[in-house]
């Protein structure tokens, strides 16, 4: 198998922000030094970076659980854990 072309990745990167909303277009063509804010071309190109050497791993992580279909409910996303762990008293064990 190939590895993806240039063209692939940022379709596959604008794909992907277009599905979280997120508008690439609403970034500055040229950089600006007031802001400090990203240029199109250069969150693309971070991004494809990304894309092309992180999701391999990503992907083979799966949280402990007794069986796969389990390991969703044993181990949910949470927006804030730090908040969860006090709640739980599991950030006093660290």
């Amino acid at each position: 198998m190939s590895e993806p072309t240039t063209e692939q990745l940022d379709a596959y990167v604008r794909t992907r922000l277009a599905l979280a909303g997120f508008d690439l277009s609403l970034l500055p063509e040229v950089f600006d030094a007031a802001t400090g804010v990203p240029t199109r071309d250069q969150v693309l190109a971070n991004l494809r970076s990304f894309v092309a050497s992180t999701p391999g791993a990503i992907s083979g992580w799966a949280p402990p659980a007794e069986a796969p279909a389990y390991a969703q409910q044993a181990s949910p996303p949470l927006i804030y854990p730090s908040i969860t762990e006090a709640w739980t008293g599991k950030a006093d064990a660290r």
